[in-house]
Protein backbone atom coordinates (compact mmCIF):
# COMPACT_ATOMS: atom_id res chain seq x y z
CA UNK A 1 0.00 0.00 0.00
CA UNK A 2 2.80 2.40 0.86
CA UNK A 3 4.55 1.51 -2.41
CA UNK A 4 1.44 2.31 -4.45
CA UNK A 5 0.98 5.63 -2.64
CA UNK A 6 4.56 6.59 -3.43
CA UNK A 7 4.12 5.77 -7.11
CA UNK A 8 0.90 7.85 -7.20
CA UNK A 9 2.58 10.90 -5.64
CA UNK A 10 5.54 10.67 -7.98
CA UNK A 11 3.18 10.60 -10.96
CA UNK A 12 1.36 13.70 -9.75
CA UNK A 13 4.67 15.55 -9.33
CA UNK A 14 5.70 14.68 -12.88
CA UNK A 15 2.30 15.82 -14.19
CA UNK A 16 2.50 19.15 -12.37
CA UNK A 17 6.02 19.75 -13.64
CA UNK A 18 4.90 19.10 -17.20
CA UNK A 19 1.95 21.48 -16.83
CA UNK A 20 4.01 24.29 -15.21
CA UNK A 21 5.67 27.15 -17.11
CA UNK A 22 8.70 26.06 -19.12
CA UNK A 23 12.11 27.66 -18.80
CA UNK A 24 11.62 29.18 -22.25
CA UNK A 25 8.29 30.65 -21.13
CA UNK A 26 9.97 32.23 -18.09
CA UNK A 27 12.70 33.68 -20.27
CA UNK A 28 10.10 35.05 -22.68
CA UNK A 29 8.18 36.70 -19.84
CA UNK A 30 11.37 38.27 -18.53
CA UNK A 31 12.25 39.52 -21.98
CA UNK A 32 8.86 41.17 -22.46
CA UNK A 33 8.79 42.78 -19.00
CA UNK A 34 9.18 46.56 -19.17
CA UNK A 35 12.77 47.63 -18.55
CA UNK A 36 13.33 49.66 -15.42
CA UNK A 37 14.58 53.23 -16.09
CA UNK A 38 18.27 53.62 -15.53
CA UNK A 39 19.41 56.07 -12.88
CA UNK A 40 22.09 58.71 -13.29
CA UNK A 41 23.56 60.19 -10.10
CA UNK A 42 24.39 63.88 -10.53
CA UNK A 43 26.95 65.36 -8.16
CA UNK A 44 26.51 69.03 -7.29
CA UNK A 45 27.23 71.80 -4.79
CA UNK A 46 23.81 72.54 -3.26
CA UNK A 47 24.84 76.05 -2.21
CA UNK A 48 25.73 77.45 -5.63
CA UNK A 49 22.87 79.76 -6.67
CA UNK A 50 21.52 80.11 -9.27
CA UNK A 51 23.06 76.95 -10.75
CA UNK A 52 22.02 74.59 -7.94
CA UNK A 53 20.78 75.44 -4.45
CA UNK A 54 17.99 74.84 -1.94
CA UNK A 55 14.90 77.04 -1.88
CA UNK A 56 12.87 78.06 1.17
CA UNK A 57 11.23 74.60 1.14
CA UNK A 58 14.66 72.92 1.11
CA UNK A 59 14.04 71.67 -2.44
CA UNK A 60 16.91 71.56 -4.93
CA UNK A 61 16.37 74.17 -7.63
CA UNK A 62 18.48 76.09 -10.11
CA UNK A 63 19.45 76.52 -13.74
CA UNK A 64 21.65 73.42 -13.91
CA UNK A 65 19.01 71.42 -12.02
CA UNK A 66 16.37 72.31 -14.63
CA UNK A 67 18.78 71.70 -17.51
CA UNK A 68 19.80 68.30 -16.13
CA UNK A 69 16.20 67.25 -15.44
CA UNK A 70 15.17 68.04 -19.01
CA UNK A 71 18.20 66.27 -20.50
CA UNK A 72 17.80 63.10 -18.42
CA UNK A 73 14.06 63.04 -19.10
CA UNK A 74 14.72 63.05 -22.84
CA UNK A 75 17.22 60.23 -22.40
CA UNK A 76 14.74 58.14 -20.40
CA UNK A 77 16.92 58.30 -17.29
CA UNK A 78 15.96 58.87 -13.66
CA UNK A 79 18.01 61.75 -12.24
CA UNK A 80 19.23 61.57 -8.64
CA UNK A 81 20.83 64.80 -7.43
CA UNK A 82 23.53 64.16 -4.84
CA UNK A 83 25.05 67.11 -2.94
CA UNK A 84 28.80 66.57 -2.49
CA UNK A 85 31.82 68.35 -1.09
CA UNK A 86 32.71 70.31 -4.23
CA UNK A 87 36.40 70.40 -3.33
CA UNK A 88 36.34 66.57 -3.54
CA UNK A 89 34.31 66.38 -6.74
CA UNK A 90 36.91 64.50 -8.78
CA UNK A 91 37.27 61.87 -6.05
CA UNK A 92 33.47 61.42 -6.03
CA UNK A 93 33.48 60.93 -9.80
CA UNK A 94 36.51 58.62 -9.89
CA UNK A 95 35.08 56.56 -7.04
CA UNK A 96 31.87 56.21 -9.08
CA UNK A 97 29.79 57.56 -6.22
CA UNK A 98 28.36 59.96 -8.80
CA UNK A 99 27.98 59.45 -12.55
CA UNK A 100 28.36 63.08 -13.60
CA UNK A 101 29.33 66.49 -12.22
CA UNK A 102 26.78 69.07 -13.32
CA UNK A 103 26.89 72.35 -11.46
CA UNK A 104 28.74 75.21 -13.12
CA UNK A 105 31.79 73.00 -13.71
CA UNK A 106 34.54 74.88 -15.54
CA UNK A 107 36.37 73.09 -18.34
CA UNK A 108 40.14 73.31 -17.84
CA UNK A 109 43.05 71.52 -19.47
CA UNK A 110 44.10 70.08 -16.12
CA UNK A 111 40.62 68.73 -15.40
CA UNK A 112 40.44 67.17 -18.88
CA UNK A 113 43.10 64.72 -17.75
CA UNK A 114 40.68 63.25 -15.22
CA UNK A 115 37.19 64.18 -16.46
CA UNK A 116 35.46 63.71 -19.82
CA UNK A 117 33.62 66.94 -20.61
CA UNK A 118 30.65 67.58 -22.85
CA UNK A 119 30.84 70.46 -25.27
CA UNK A 120 30.49 73.83 -23.48
CA UNK A 121 26.95 75.01 -22.83
CA UNK A 122 27.71 78.38 -21.19
CA UNK A 123 30.53 80.94 -20.94
CA UNK A 124 31.49 82.44 -17.60
CA UNK A 125 33.84 85.05 -16.13
CA UNK A 126 35.64 85.01 -12.81
CA UNK A 127 34.50 88.37 -11.43
CA UNK A 128 35.65 90.39 -8.43
CA UNK A 129 32.99 91.45 -5.92
CA UNK A 130 33.66 94.06 -3.23
CA UNK A 131 31.51 95.86 -0.69
CA UNK A 132 29.56 98.74 -2.21
CA UNK A 133 31.44 101.21 0.00
CA UNK A 134 34.91 99.78 -0.82
CA UNK A 135 37.56 102.01 -2.41
CA UNK A 136 38.90 99.04 -4.44
CA UNK A 137 38.49 99.81 -8.15
CA UNK A 138 40.62 97.22 -9.96
CA UNK A 139 42.92 94.21 -9.53
CA UNK A 140 45.89 96.43 -8.69
CA UNK A 141 43.98 97.69 -5.65
CA UNK A 142 43.87 94.14 -4.25
CA UNK A 143 47.53 94.45 -3.19
CA UNK A 144 47.78 93.92 0.57
CA UNK A 145 44.14 92.80 0.80
CA UNK A 146 42.47 89.59 2.01
CA UNK A 147 40.64 87.98 -0.91
CA UNK A 148 38.19 85.08 -0.70
CA UNK A 149 37.27 82.29 -3.13
CA UNK A 150 35.62 78.86 -3.02
CA UNK A 151 38.00 76.02 -2.23
CA UNK A 152 38.60 73.74 -5.22
CA UNK A 153 36.95 76.17 -7.63
CA UNK A 154 38.28 77.48 -10.92
CA UNK A 155 38.37 80.92 -9.28
CA UNK A 156 41.42 79.81 -7.29
CA UNK A 157 43.11 78.55 -10.48
CA UNK A 158 42.29 81.77 -12.33
CA UNK A 159 43.75 83.92 -9.55
CA UNK A 160 46.96 81.90 -9.36
CA UNK A 161 47.47 82.18 -13.11
CA UNK A 162 48.04 85.90 -12.58
CA UNK A 163 51.00 85.36 -10.29
CA UNK A 164 51.89 89.03 -9.86
CA UNK A 165 48.37 89.86 -8.66
CA UNK A 166 48.08 86.74 -6.50
CA UNK A 167 51.40 87.34 -4.80
CA UNK A 168 50.36 90.90 -3.96
CA UNK A 169 47.48 89.67 -1.76
CA UNK A 170 47.89 89.74 2.00
CA UNK A 171 46.03 86.40 1.96
CA UNK A 172 43.89 84.22 -0.30
CA UNK A 173 41.29 82.69 2.00
CA UNK A 174 39.20 79.76 0.75
CA UNK A 175 35.68 78.73 1.76
CA UNK A 176 33.41 75.74 1.33
CA UNK A 177 31.01 77.79 -0.80
CA UNK A 178 30.62 81.27 -2.28
CA UNK A 179 27.70 82.24 -0.08
CA UNK A 180 29.86 81.89 3.04
CA UNK A 181 32.64 83.89 1.38
CA UNK A 182 30.22 86.73 0.61
CA UNK A 183 28.99 86.67 4.20
CA UNK A 184 32.58 87.24 5.33
CA UNK A 185 32.83 90.09 2.83
CA UNK A 186 29.70 91.68 4.31
CA UNK A 187 31.14 91.23 7.82
CA UNK A 188 34.35 93.00 6.83
CA UNK A 189 36.58 89.95 7.22
CA UNK A 190 37.39 90.03 3.49
CA UNK A 191 38.15 92.89 1.13
CA UNK A 192 36.99 91.07 -2.03
CA UNK A 193 35.64 87.76 -3.33
CA UNK A 194 36.47 86.19 -6.69
CA UNK A 195 33.70 83.93 -8.01
CA UNK A 196 31.71 82.84 -11.05
CA UNK A 197 29.90 85.70 -12.76
CA UNK A 198 26.56 83.87 -12.95
CA UNK A 199 26.67 83.33 -9.19
CA UNK A 200 28.13 86.71 -8.21
CA UNK A 201 25.72 88.82 -10.20
CA UNK A 202 22.74 86.73 -9.07
CA UNK A 203 23.62 87.15 -5.40
CA UNK A 204 24.52 90.82 -5.84
CA UNK A 205 21.06 91.48 -7.30
CA UNK A 206 19.47 89.68 -4.35
CA UNK A 207 21.31 92.04 -1.98
CA UNK A 208 20.99 95.26 -3.91
CA UNK A 209 23.25 98.04 -2.67
CA UNK A 210 25.45 95.70 -0.61
CA UNK A 211 28.00 94.64 -3.24
CA UNK A 212 29.72 96.07 -6.28
CA UNK A 213 31.22 94.17 -9.24
CA UNK A 214 34.52 95.49 -10.60
CA UNK A 215 35.13 95.98 -14.32
CA UNK A 216 38.31 93.89 -14.02
CA UNK A 217 37.99 90.11 -13.92
CA UNK A 218 40.19 87.02 -13.85
CA UNK A 219 39.31 85.72 -17.31
CA UNK A 220 36.67 83.86 -19.31
CA UNK A 221 35.94 80.15 -19.09
CA UNK A 222 33.39 77.59 -20.27
CA UNK A 223 31.00 75.37 -18.35
CA UNK A 224 30.53 71.72 -19.29
CA UNK A 225 29.10 68.54 -17.83
CA UNK A 226 31.78 66.25 -16.37
CA UNK A 227 31.51 62.50 -16.97
CA UNK A 228 33.71 59.61 -15.82
CA UNK A 229 36.46 59.00 -18.40
CA UNK A 230 35.29 55.40 -18.96
CA UNK A 231 31.61 56.30 -19.48
CA UNK A 232 31.82 57.13 -23.17
CA UNK A 233 28.24 56.03 -23.83
CA UNK A 234 26.69 58.44 -21.33
CA UNK A 235 29.03 61.20 -22.51
CA UNK A 236 27.91 60.77 -26.14
CA UNK A 237 24.23 60.75 -25.13
CA UNK A 238 24.58 63.93 -23.07
CA UNK A 239 26.43 65.71 -25.86
CA UNK A 240 23.69 64.79 -28.32
CA UNK A 241 20.76 65.75 -26.10
CA UNK A 242 22.34 69.08 -25.10
CA UNK A 243 22.82 69.91 -28.79
CA UNK A 244 19.15 69.11 -29.39
CA UNK A 245 18.09 71.31 -26.47
CA UNK A 246 20.16 74.20 -27.83
CA UNK A 247 18.74 73.81 -31.33
CA UNK A 248 15.08 73.55 -30.33
CA UNK A 249 15.35 76.52 -27.94
CA UNK A 250 14.70 74.61 -24.71
CA UNK A 251 18.11 75.41 -23.20
CA UNK A 252 17.66 79.09 -24.09
CA UNK A 253 14.21 79.15 -22.49
CA UNK A 254 15.56 77.68 -19.25
CA UNK A 255 18.40 80.22 -19.26
CA UNK A 256 15.97 83.10 -19.79
CA UNK A 257 13.89 81.93 -16.82
CA UNK A 258 16.95 82.11 -14.54
CA UNK A 259 19.05 84.92 -16.03
CA UNK A 260 16.59 87.03 -17.94
CA UNK A 261 18.40 86.31 -21.21
CA UNK A 262 19.49 83.41 -23.40
CA UNK A 263 23.16 83.05 -22.42
CA UNK A 264 23.58 79.50 -23.74
CA UNK A 265 26.77 79.00 -25.72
Amino acid sequence: MKKLTGIFLASVAVLLTACGPSEDTNKSAAATAPAQPQKVVIGLDDNFPPMGFRDEKNQLVGFDIDLAREATKRLGLDAEFKPIDWSAKEAELHGKRVDVLWNGLTITEERKKHIKFTKPYMANHQIIVVAASSDIQNKADLAGKVVGAQEGSSAVDAIKKEADVFESFAELKTFGDNVTALMDLSAGRLHAVVLDEVVGRYLAEKREGEYRVLDDDFGTEDYGVGVHLENTELHAKLDKVLDEMKQDGTAGRIATEWFGADIIK
